[in-house]
């Protein structure tokens, strides 16, 4: 009998998952991961973690499944958490879950379920895989989720081939409602809980809230662009080959204060990314003020007008080679050569049409149209028909 670990989160998806592969036959254990108890960093009298592992014990008594709890919260820091406030204060957005799928599911705690005794790690994700073996080799796929609502294949794009050898996901052919509806047979007390909507692994915690309490606050003026600047059209110069033309296309815009005027003040540019609504505070517009580029540097938040202004559109990006990742090797492409796939810049995103293109440095995703607010330190993805083959990190 093949023994896998589930990590049990006390949320409805991994709970399910249990619930499925022992009625398959695997042997079960379930664990949950302890990812934060830093009590300096306290939203309120909540304690998320506590009652979401009461959850996790209660489905593992409901299933007749062994239950430990395991104490990431070390790696978790390190990895996880001061990554982030690094990349902030230099004015990129990191995505803690991706993060958090790539250093500590199907890292930190994968080596401890093989020490365990496990041949697979199984998750509550929405997502699927299949594999297909030539020449006695066999390759791992990694696929949308049947529920394209819920597909999480995004927060999975950084995984490799030996990781997914040893991942299962059981809810990744059911839609949200026949998850909620097996839940509800089994009488799991996890059956109508709410999606978890916090920071990654660490509970009810938001963002913005979580980098106040570490990241010190600092006055600083939010600059209005308008969108006649001169940087938004400016005429294409003379390009010697493709790839120079695709740099000047990736290339952010700068701005200095004088091209534009003080419309408010912020509390600290490293609390805000591009594309932001939300915090401004600044009234009086036509239409919504938005952010379009951060100086973290100067302490500035340069702002324009309206989400179809020209500071926040633009159809291609950049991933430095370290940045890169492939999810299926044997399809990456060689400096010089193209492909044409599907991408998307963010979770839930409509997947658009792109071209990849590599470049000695790097690899430059050309989109065929316009995105809205391409932002650094977020993960590009990039789909042949619905697998995920690749993914990197935005320059």
């Amino acid at each position: 009998m093949k023994r896998v670990i589930v990590g049990l989160s006390g949320g409805v998806d991994s709970s399910v998952a249990a619930y499925l592969l022992k009625e398959q036959g695997y042997e079960v254990i379930g664990l949950f991961m302890k990812n934060w108890h830093d009590d300096s960093v306290t939203i309120s009298d909540e304690c998320p973690w506590l009652d979401d592992s009461n959850d996790a014990i209660l489905v593992a008594e409901k299933l007749g499944i062994p239950f430990q709890t395991v104490d990431l919260s070390e790696a978790y820091k390190t990895r996880i958490v001061d990554y982030m406030f690094k990349e902030y204060e230099m004015g990129r957005t990191p995505n803690p879950d991706v993060l958090c799928n790539r250093e500590i599911k199907f890292d930190v705690f994968m080596k401890i379920a093989l020490e365990l005794g496990a041949d697979y790690v199984a998750t509550g994700h929405y997502c699927r895989k299949t594999e297909v073996t030539e020449n006695g080799k066999t390759t791992y796929k990694l696929l949308a989720g049947k529920d394209a609502n819920k597909d999480q294949s995004y927060f999975l794009c950084q995984l490799s081939q030996e990781q997914l050898s040893r991942t299962l996901f059981p809810v990744g052919e059911l839609l949200k409602p026949e998850v909620r509806a097996i839940a509800t047979a089994q009488d799991l007390v996890t059956a109508d809980k709410k999606d978890s909507q916090g920071l990654c692994f660490i509970g009810k915690v938001k963002l913005p809230d979580f980098l106040q309490q570490q990241l010190k606050p600092k006055e600083g003026i939010i600059v209005e662009i308008p969108s006649n600047h001169p940087n938004f059209s400016q005429e294409e110069p003379q390009f010697k080959n493709h790839e120079e033309q695709l740099k000047f296309q990736a290339k952010r815009h700068v701005y200095k204060i004088t091209d534009g005027k003080i419309v408010g003040k912020h509390q600290g540019a490293h609390y805000f990314t591009k594309g932001q609504r939300k915090g401004l505070a600044v009234g009086g517009m036509a239409l919504p003020l938005f952010v379009i580029e951060t100086d973290v540097t100067e302490n500035v938040i340069y702002a324009g007008q309206g989400k179809t202004h020209p500071g926040l559109l633009k159809k291609v990006l950049f991933i430095k080679n370290e940045e890169l990742h492939w999810v299926r090797p044997d399809l990456q492409i060689k400096e010089g050569e193209s492909l044409k796939v599907k991408a998307r810049i963010r979770y839930r995103q409509t997947l658009e049409n792109a071209i990849l293109y590599k470049s000695n440095d790097g690899l430059y995703v050309s989109f065929q149209d316009n995105q809205t607010a391409i932002t650094e330190g977020q993960f590009a993805t990039w789909y042949l028909d619905d697998e995920l083959i690749g993914s990197g990190v935005i320059s």
